[in-house]
């Protein structure tokens, strides 16, 4: 995994964070900008004032990526700190701020001064953290970037301190926006993690021995350098050794873009002729000639076709304006880029890696002609080109959408992310060959059209609804006025109704909003997905039914649990915009029904593995039907792909029956005056008896035989019996890869997205015969995932102490912002009244987030299932204000816990400590008698609200899944301050 700076620990008096946090605003202002630039979440900051503090939580806390520290700390020099935190072992980086030369001296000159990373002088511009943090984890990734993915490397040598200070932000901010330039956001999302992953890394430099090493080792991938002309070499300052450094690469690589700067004018000429760019440190427009000089050389502008006088012979802006223009521009230009590498320099800054690849290794005398040359970068252009458009989102026509695999844009502005997920599947897949790398299967992602957001702003506008939409908390209110909206753009009707056209079959309606399937708060589930027939003899009727559904889609932007959830983020709601996908649906009809043979969610990393699994090894949840069962926590198979035949859940047959699937969903096909906009949900999706899958000939790839008479499970549905769903036939007697197609897309996904993911897929068994049975992946997101590799000690507490202990905890830290409990009463819970305690809950719960009170609420079921025997089926919205949750067992028996849904997504995203506490395990329990006897603040019929003065802390070692809730006394060790 790729080194990212997470969090960081300022070690400073309390008068260098209050100016360092610009009145309180550092984090924010820091925000901002990570936005601004398109980066990921920034990183948290925590503050401490003194060496004794920053010890302690050092060695509580094994979380930090990076030391921040000033010279003025309270109790101990900031050099003798340092010494001292790496003597206990820690390797982080370190890194001085100072306040100005005076200061810079006193580090630079001391003999220890190489114990910091690096040192720089704060003066006042917030965007200096920001290049430290690149700067430290450009350092870190580039040797693996580069290699692994021929990421760029641009050399900055720099010695002075002020300088490169002042400069590093700026640089950074420049290379963020240039390859912001060059990339449009609405292609998919393999282009949005390029701009994040592979835009050329800053090698800052204070010397020429480190200049040099990194130019040798890494000449292949530097794509250029920005140096001083005076620095040291052999350990003292040397003038004109910047021109030595610039002369000797250039002898090597005469093409390399190299910018001179210095103070001293007279140094241009010599700059010139050694064929490098020079400017002026103190030019009131020396950031105008940086980023000009990045358009040029680095090629983050237009490509400019140029003749040897330099005079411009064309210009492309883009690799098909590249591949037109290259047709007509003269043969003295194709020969002048060639000769200097321009043409794969160009490519590289846009992160075509390959293509630069392809291209690099040909040389101007291997070809016969200048002609060859130019037919043969024009063929590569259109091979790459024709490969790209089999997996790229285009602009829909109704004469090049294929209706089986295509998948095209309608309207402009973004697509959102759940789009470009599938965009960035459709590229992992067809860049890899991986559509039918097994034998009998197909895997792939349905032909689908995307509505970009722009069409949502006009419809939003059109029809006056958004100061409704915002304010309103009714969502009855906000559904009919969406649905009685009377404007829809009319090019847009007009291309649905080509669409429809040409697709006849069932359609998924899914929402695909900015924020969705981000990286740390996924907004999974909170959107709305319909689905159609679409099977009406009258195009014009089917295109009425789909406005009304995209209406639908639209409205639940604005449902009160979308507002609920986006006040627990850093988002507002102003801010979110809502694209939808219209997707084929993957199944098959049988008589009125129509449902895939099975759906699942994988996930790449394992909250909960049981040996042998790791982690690692990831986990999967699949059921009969559509995928609703598994998103309401209902039941289902779980199993780890690399161990698909481990079944914990099936352990013995009173498990296998307890846990089976009793029902499934699946679309009516029949309904035809269904009034589609009433209901806020999904009112086509029915549920279906395992009776109704064996008649249609589904349950056989799923399904196992319970005999009474035996009190056995048998394999396959053959015999007489009571059908239960095990999914033996896929698991255990290979009727179809699905374990094998899980886990190579898993670590495909994993390492594509440069995180652990979650996908969400549907497999079609009941194709014609001679067809290859259907794979379809739905969604690819990354998983939030905030498991640190910390060792938190929670052996030392006395049972006593504990309200709650647990073996299997979801989190990791220190929590003890808590001094509010919600709780189930254990003695007076009835199963059959799981919806009862679910609406107390949410009472409460709203009640405590409007005073800003987090809570710990403890429960027995699980928390989120739709299946109210199976626990308290609660909404997100209902439990939002939690921040440590605790599941314990029924009296007479465990269950699952809520790994598999959308709602258990969001527990981790917003790092809520989960604890799971079965009832028969020893090593774990709650303390039921404590929590009967503490005096409630209110009390429902099966809840009770305790509140309390003193913190109730919960400690979780995320590393190896153990947690204790402490009951409330004053933590004996103290407490960091965030900022």
């Amino acid at each position: 995994m790729r080194f990212k700076v997470r969090d960081i620990l300022l070690i400073s008096s309390l008068y260098d964070s209050y100016i360092l946090e610009e009145d309180g605003r550092l984090f924010e202002l820091i925000q901002e900008e990570y936005r601004g630039l398109d980066m990921n979440q920034a990183p948290d900051i925590i503050h401490v004032s003194n060496g004794t503090e920053a010890i302690r939580i050092l060695d509580r806390q094994h979380r930090f990526d990076l030391i921040l520290m000033t010279l003025h700390i309270e109790d101990i020099h900031a050099i003798a700190l340092a010494k001292k935190i790496r003597s206990l072992g820690h390797e982080m980086p370190i890194i001085v701020l100072a306040y100005d030369n005076i200061e810079t001296q006193e580090v630079m000159t001391h003999r220890d001064a190489d114990i910091f990373e690096n040192i720089f002088i704060w003066q006042g511009d917030y965007r200096l953290l920001i290049g430290i943090i690149k700067y430290i984890e450009d350092k870190m990734n580039f040797a693996h970037d580069s290699r692994a993915i021929g990421v760029q490397g641009i050399i900055l040598v720099e010695d002075n301190v002020k300088f490169y200070s002042s400069y590093l932000p700026i640089i950074y901010t420049e290379i963020h926006r240039q390859s912001q330039r060059l990339i449009s956001e609405g292609i998919n999302l393999t282009h949005k993690f390029l701009r994040m992953r592979a835009r050329p890394k800053i090698l800052l430099c204070h010397t020429y021995e480190e200049a040099w090493k990194y130019y040798e080792e890494y000449n292949e991938y530097i794509l250029g350098m920005i140096s001083d002309v005076d620095f040291p070499r052999n350990g003292t300052v040397e003038s004109k050794v910047g021109l030595l450094l610039a002369r000797t690469i250039r002898e090597k690589q005469s093409d390399i873009p190299i910018l001179l700067q210095s103070n001293e004018s007279s140094y241009s000429e010599e700059a010139r002729e050694i064929g490098a760019a020079f400017v002026l440190k103190d030019s009131p427009v020396l950031l105008q000639e940086l980023s000009d000089f990045m358009k040029q050389n680095f090629s983050f502008g237009d490509f400019v076709f140029r003749l040897e006088d330099g005079s411009e012979a064309g210009r492309a802006s883009d690799l098909s304006s590249l591949e037109e223009t290259l047709h007509s521009v003269p043969a003295e230009s194709v020969q002048y880029h060639g000769e200097r590498n321009h043409f794969s320099n160009w490519l590289k800054a846009r992160t075509e890696f390959w293509l630069a690849h392809k291209l690099k290794p040909k040389k101007v005398t291997d070809y016969a002609t200048v002609e060859d040359i130019r037919q043969h970068v024009i063929k590569v252009l259109k091979d790459y080109r024709e490969i790209r458009q089999r997996a790229n989102i285009t602009d829909f026509s109704k004469d090049t959408f294929d209706p089986e695999s295509s998948f095209a844009r309608i309207g402009g502005g973004s697509l959102g992310g759940k789009a470009r997920g599938l965009g960035f599947v459709k590229t992992l897949l067809n860049n890899y060959n991986m559509r039918y790398a097994f034998e009998g299967a197909k895997i792939f992602v349905p032909a689908a059209v995307a509505i970009g957001t722009s069409v949502f702003d006009q419809f939003l506008e059109q029809n006056n609804l958004r100061e409704l939409a915002l304010n309103s908390t009714d969502d009855r209110e906000i559904a009919d006025s969406f649905h009685s909206a009377s404007y829809f753009p009319p090019e847009v009707i007009t291309q649905l109704r080509e669409f429809l056209e040409m697709v006849s079959v069932p359609l998924a309606v899914r929402s695909s909003s900015l924020l969705e399937d981000s990286q740390y708060h996924p907004f999974a589930g909170v959107y709305e997905t319909y689905m159609i027939p679409n099977n009406h003899a009258d195009t014009e009727t089917r295109l009425q039914e789909l406005l009304t559904t995209i209406k639908k889609v639209y409205a639940s932007t604005f449902y009160k649990a979308t507002k609920d959830y986006i006040k627990q983020t850093a988002y507002r709601l102003e801010e979110e915009k809502m694209a939808v996908i219209i997707m084929r649906t993957v199944g098959a009809a049988h008589d009125n029904r129509f449902y895939p043979d099975f759906s699942g969610v994988a996930k790449s990393y394992n909250f909960y593995p049981m040996p042998p699994q790791t982690a690692k090894d990831g986990i999967a949840s699949i059921a009969l039907g559509l995928g609703k069962t598994i998103v309401d926590g209902g039941n289902t198979v779980r199993f780890c792909p690399k161990y698909p035949k481990h079944l914990i859940q099936q352990f013995s047959t009173k498990e296998a029956l307890k846990t089976s699937q009793t029902e499934f969903y699946a679309m009516k096909l029949g309904a035809t005056e269904v009034d589609l906009y009433r209901d806020t949900k999904d009112r086509l999706i029915e549920k279906f008896t395992l009776d109704t899958a064996e008649k249609d000939g589904s349950l056989r790839f799923s399904g196992s035989t319970y005999s009474i008479e035996n009190d056995a499970v048998y394999d396959g549905i053959s015999r007489a019996g009571m059908r239960i769903v095990t999914f033996a036939p896929i698991l255990k007697n290979k009727m179809f890869p699905l374990p094998e197609i899980l886990d190579l897309l898993l670590e495909l996904g994993k390492w594509g997205m440069g995180s652990e993911i979650e996908m969400e897929f549907a497999v079609n068994m009941s194709t014609p015969p001679g067809k290859p049975r259907e794979f379809g992946v739905l969604q690819m997101r990354p998983l939030v995932l905030r498991l640190e590799n910390d060792a938190l000690d929670v052996t030392p507490y006395r049972r006593e102490e504990m309200i709650c202990e647990s073996t299997q905890v979801l989190g990791n830290g220190v929590i003890d912002s808590i001094r509010d409990i919600l709780v189930v009463d254990y003695d007076r819970f009835d199963r059959a009244r799981s919806k009862e305690v679910a609406l107390e809950i949410a009472q409460l719960n709203e009640k405590l987030v409007r005073e800003g009170k987090p809570y710990a609420l403890i429960g027995v079921g699980r928390w989120g299932s739709l299946d109210h025997w199976l626990g308290i089926p609660v909404r997100w919205d209902q439990i939002n204000g939690a921040r440590a949750i605790v599941e314990s067992s029924f009296r007479d028996f465990d269950v699952d816990p809520s790994q598999g849904s959308h709602f258990f997504q969001n527990i981790t995203s917003f790092q809520v400590g989960y604890f799971t506490v079965p009832h028969h395990a020893a090593s774990s329990f709650v303390d039921w008698a404590w929590l009967s006897a503490q005096k409630a603040e209110e009390e429902l019929n099966f809840t009770r609200h305790l509140s309390f003065e003193n913190p109730i802390v919960a400690v979780i070692n995320g590393h190896d899944g153990k947690g204790v809730l402490l009951k409330p006394k004053p933590p004996s060790k103290e407490s960091a301050v965030s900022l």
